[in-house]
């Protein structure tokens, strides 16, 4: 097999550490995040004239992804109910040949700490270490097609949080581990339901999605609201 070995530039750095909770693309979920880069990749002349685009394509590695044995033609996306076959080259999914993923986040600002550049981006589909592989501009004249067709897979469900999670969150605000934004990211990372498709029809089962040091345990009830039930500050991590 035809191998090449590419650098890898930086990682990642995110509140999710975990693959679930995850937005399954990017740009649904405005949580904000940043690249730090390693040696010799850091140094500010790499990234003049970035401030001119609005956003940036990045190429990323899945990198907690486990080996395969053997190329795998055909993939069951989890959105599909994951039953349902379709090849690998017709999908998003992780497990591909390369485990190479492409997302296009919004450019915030670039941050210069001790002459080393950190890269500040919204929108990023990629948890906390993910190593990157390039950063390329994202050119409007070139990249956006307003034509373009694609499956459209409906995501966005209500939320709403219990009594206990509304006093869980006053408590961890108090002990500086969220604030105002982090609420509202985590309202929106629950809408999209990170649940597999085949676990969408369950309800009063209890979930748990990892942000930041804090565990959020949410359900869904029977008039297919998702709740958030409390959250746990989580030790050690």
């Amino acid at each position: 097999m035809n191998t090449h070995t590419l650098p890898i530039i930086g990682h990642h750095r995110s509140p999710l550490s975990q693959k679930f909770g995850m937005p399954r693309q990017p740009n649904l979920v405005a949580i904000k995040s940043h690249i730090e880069f390693t040696p010799p990749f850091d140094v500010p002349d790499a990234f003049v004239g970035i401030e001119q685009y609005s956003h940036l394509w990045v190429l990323w590695l899945f990198h907690h992804n486990k080996e395969q044995a053997g190329f795998r033609p055909q993939v069951r996306p989890p959105r599909l109910g994951g039953n349902d076959k379709i090849g690998v080259f017709a999908t998003r999914s992780m497990y591909r040949p390369s485990r190479v993923g492409l997302s296009v986040v919004a450019f915030d600002r670039l941050e210069i700490k001790n002459n080393k550049v950190i890269l500040h981006i919204t929108g990023a589909d990629m948890i906390d270490g993910t190593p990157i592989l390039d950063i390329k501009p994202y050119i409007t004249f070139a990249d956006s097609l307003p034509h373009a067709t694609s499956f459209d897979i409906p995501t966005v469900r209500s939320v709403i949080m219990t009594p206990q999670a509304k006093q869980d969150f006053v408590d961890l605000s108090n002990n500086n581990q969220l604030n105002q934004y982090d609420k509202q990211i985590i309202n929106h990372l629950i809408a999209q339901d990170p649940r597999p498709a085949y676990r969408q029809h369950e309800t009063d089962i209890v979930c748990a999605m990892r942000y930041k040091a804090v565990d959020v345990d949410f359900c869904m009830n029977g008039d297919g609201e998702l709740v958030i039930m409390q959250l746990r500050a989580v030790k050690n991590v």
